[in-house]
């Protein structure tokens, strides 16, 4: 009798990530955790980065303690510098790039669209889309040039329900998770000849800490509760599935999409 768990195509194997190399950025607490560690039980070798390394720290080394493989590379992603220093220590310390997750994300003005102050635009902008685009441009070469033999890979972006549905008193933050998933198609499209698929997962409102202010706020979550068919926020582990299939061979045949995950809210 064949023991199907063994089988390349049952559900066991099908999401495995042996071996690859997957950059997540954000991965400190979060939605970023939840993948790191999704990934790692998964059998990448993660790289998980943030702005604060004692953070990421504490969380590689409870990566490895369950026996999985864990770096952790301190990066702001609003700093070119610091993002070409990221990708010049990967290119030192690892034989290339299967996966890279841009996760890190900022929100720092919750308030009236007219009022949105020019520092916390460019703060905004800087992060959310200027740093996205620059790791996927490093991140594709990478993918792209690569020297141990293989092909491509994936780019995932984390966009948001609000790219499409912009949330109230979060323009400037819905107007850059909005660019994020047109730059998610550009990709896509420019990228395929070179075997690297972009895609982008649209997480509805979840239980994190950047979420706080919504999900803390008894007043803003009576409003928002009733709009989610469910009826509930996410878990940020419910979150890291959409991640899992998006960088694995089952998705082979999938590129420009946007994903979301978000109880029905867009409905």
């Amino acid at each position: 009798m064949t023991d199907t768990a063994q089988t390349p195509n049952s559900p066991a194997s099908a999401f495995r990530l042996d071996g690859r190399i997957a950059l997540i950025t954000g991965a400190s607490r979060g939605i970023g955790e939840a993948i790191a560690w999704l990934y790692a039980r998964q059998g990448a070798r993660v790289i998980i980065s943030s702005r604060k390394q004692a953070d990421l720290d504490v969380l590689a080394e409870a990566i490895r303690s369950e026996g999985h493989d864990a770096t952790a590379i301190a990066c702001h992603i609003g700093d070119d510098e610091a993002i070409e220093s990221l990708f010049k220590r990967i290119a030192e310390e690892f034989s290339g790039l299967d996966i890279l997750v841009n996760n890190a994300a900022t929100n720092p003005y919750f308030g009236h669209v007219l009022e949105t102050p020019g520092s916390m635009f460019d703060k905004t902008v800087d992060v959310n889309i200027r740093g996205y685009f620059r790791m996927s441009q490093l991140g594709g070469q990478m993918m792209r040039d690569r020297s141990d033999g293989r092909t491509g890979g994936c780019i995932i972006n984390t966009s948001s329900v609000n790219g499409v549905r912009p949330g109230f008193n979060q323009g400037i933050y819905s107007i850059t998770k909005a660019a994020i998933i047109s730059m998610t198609e550009a990709f896509a499209r420019e990228c395929a000849p070179q075997k690297i698929r972009v895609n982008a997962v649209l997480p509805g409102i979840t239980d994190t800490k950047f979420a706080s202010a919504l999900t803390q706020n008894e007043a803003i979550l009576k409003m928002i509760l009733p709009m989610i068919p469910m009826q509930r926020v996410a878990d940020p582990a419910e979150i890291a599935p959409a991640f899992l299939f998006l960088a694995s061979d089952e998705a082979s045949y999938i590129t420009g999409v946007s994903l979301p995950v978000d109880g029905g809210w867009l409905i």
